[in-house]
């Protein structure tokens, strides 16, 4: 799984970026900081099974910290959006392109509307940051449509005489973006487009057609970003503005401060934590202590800086994502070394026990018997969905 994250030049993407993997990629107070795509590992957390046996885990892919893993996410930070990118303005289709893999898109966006549509620093409240969510749909449905444009009428035609279903004739256009046929057909059922005629469909209901592809198979949530630096009202305002996307009240800065003085040593905290403690206060220079107090008063207000809330709920509810436990033992919760919940997998919640079966190793799912719930000892067929946070078993033939 892979979260893109993007919007407009000089809106503190890289900063957000930081803040989750601790990269130190470039920034900077000035548009295209960032001109080739950053990769990097992000985490969310959930709660480790292991509280329940009273016996330490043995962490393999997910750390465990006091009953809590923290499950990796890949992340892409990909060069700033401008208007007009789908037709190849700014970084144009290369920024686009970078996208491709993304099951979804945090859109980092400058809540204080102190940057205007390139990413040049103006005066605060000059620019409405609704209007960059606007026309970030609008790049990516123009991109999605041109995709699908390409010589669009002489394959529909073809899949009208061989009597294929469109889905399939979708997926295969869109192979480079990765939705899956049953995307599509979820799309398709909330548009009055001719399924048996696609040759007839015009450039609009392309248009159409990808705006909801999108919003099923891409969805997204926005970062409010700078939200110290914004009025009280305005994070409220942006959420009636761009209903039904979620937005969730970021401040990059602070948290990136937060999470390298605690790298340092320098206090005690925990992404996502309402507040920190700080260690030794004569370790500290007058300026960080300074800077620390400020961080203070924004968890004050907020609760957070939001950027690990923001990464996790684009996982578990913009994307719908779920945490399983395989092993191999599912009395002890051990695997074939006697380590306790090694690893952490982040599936879809929609996952059947086959299907984690083939996720854990393709042998386990061509060869599957069954599944057992860890808790209750109770079987699980093929198709019977894992539930969140399960301990689950895979029986296979030898």
């Amino acid at each position: 799984m892979e979260v893109g994250v993007v919007g407009k030049p000089n809106v503190g993407k890289s900063t957000f970026f930081n803040a989750l993997t601790l990269l130190d990629v470039p920034m900077a107070p000035y548009p295209f900081t960032t001109i080739t795509p950053n990769r990097g590992v992000g985490a969310v957390r959930a709660p480790c099974p292991h509280v329940e046996k009273a016996t330490p885990c043995t962490p393999g892919n997910a750390k465990c910290l006091n009953g809590t893993r923290w499950v990796p996410v890949n992340l892409v930070d990909v060069p700033g959006l401008v208007p007009g990118a789908s037709a190849g303005k700014g970084l144009g289709h290369k920024f686009l392109d970078d996208l491709r893999a993304a099951d979804g898109f945090v859109q980092v966006v400058d809540l204080s509307g102190a940057t205007d549509a390139e990413g040049r620093i103006d005066a605060p409240g000059r620019h409405d940051p609704a209007d960059e969510v606007r026309w970030l749909e609008d790049e990516l449905v123009a991109w999605v449509a041109e995709i699908l444009g390409r010589d669009f009428a002489r394959h529909a035609r073809g899949t009208e005489i061989e009597g294929r279903k469109v889905e399939e004739f979708l997926a295969e256009r869109l192979t480079g973006l990765s939705i899956a046929p049953f995307a599509i057909a979820a799309a398709l059922r909330h548009l009055p487009a001719d399924r048996a005629h696609p040759a007839h469909w015009s450039e609009a209901d392309r248009k159409r057609i990808a705006l909801e592809l999108l919003r099923t198979a891409k969805p997204r949530l926005v970062a409010a970003n700078k939200s110290d630096r914004a009025l009280p009202e305005a994070a409220t305002s942006l959420a009636t503005a761009i209903d039904p996307i979620p937005v969730v009240p970021t401040a990059s800065d602070a948290e990136l401060l937060l999470r390298r003085a605690a790298r340092a040593g320098l206090i005690g905290y925990r992404p996502g934590d309402p507040t920190f403690e700080v260690g030794d206060p004569k370790r500290l220079s007058s300026a960080q202590a300074k800077a620390l107090e400020e961080v203070r008063a924004v968890l004050a207000r907020w609760g957070s800086t939001g950027v690990q809330p923001a990464l996790e709920r684009m996982v578990y509810e913009r994307l719908g994502r779920i945490v399983v436990y395989p092993v191999e033992d599912e009395t002890r919760w051990t695997d074939g070394q006697g380590r306790v919940l090694p690893d952490a997998l982040l599936v879809p919640a929609s996952t059947t026990a086959r299907a984690l079966a083939y996720r854990v190793h393709t042998d386990l799912g061509e060869n599957f018997i069954r599944a057992i719930d860890g808790r209750t000892h109770r079987a699980l067929g093929a198709d019977q969905p894992v539930g969140p946070n399960a301990v689950i078993r895979i029986v296979a033939r030898k």
